[in-house]
């Protein structure tokens, strides 16, 4: 199966941009609800996944910086804790489901590192559980009284 069946397409999908300030990724990210959003360069490029605990472990460090003076920091001066890998469009689906083991999405690009959507894990999960279990396992048994 081609992973392209289970790409959010970029459009669909939250990110931002190394170049955001720290105030703006916070808002965006309390906007949507997202504890992890996938960080763009301006060209488009994948650049890594910022998280809140990214976030939290930046501003611990830099106790001159809060949210009233945020917006004089940039995303890019933010270290990235744990790497979100992506995979390529023509990756295959066990490399898919290896990374997605470990993330709940897995960023995609294209051959030339563009970012081009995610796949989330649930999505996966979903899928599976649609073509893995029988349809007799959505019938569940008559509960008998003791």
């Amino acid at each position: 199966m081609n992973i392209a069946f289970f790409l959010l397409p970029k459009q669909e999908v939250v990110c931002l941009p190394e170049s955001a300030t720290l105030r703006q990724t916070l808002e965006r990210m309390e906007r949507h609800r997202y504890t992890a959003v996938p960080v763009l360069t301006d060209d488009g490029k994948y650049v890594g996944t910022v998280t809140e605990g990214d976030l939290l472990w930046f501003l611990k460090s830099r106790p001159d910086i809060g949210f009233d003076n945020a917006h004089r920091v940039q995303l890019s001066e933010v270290p990235f804790r744990v790497e979100i890998r992506p995979v390529q469009i023509e990756a295959n689906m066990e490399d898919l489901i290896t990374l997605a083991k470990t993330q709940n999405f897995v960023p995609v690009i294209d051959d030339m590192g563009s970012f081009i959507g995610i796949v989330r894990r649930s999505d996966i999960i979903d899928y599976c559980e649609r073509v893995l279990l029988p349809a007799t396992m959505d019938e569940k048994p008559a509960r008998r009284e003791a």
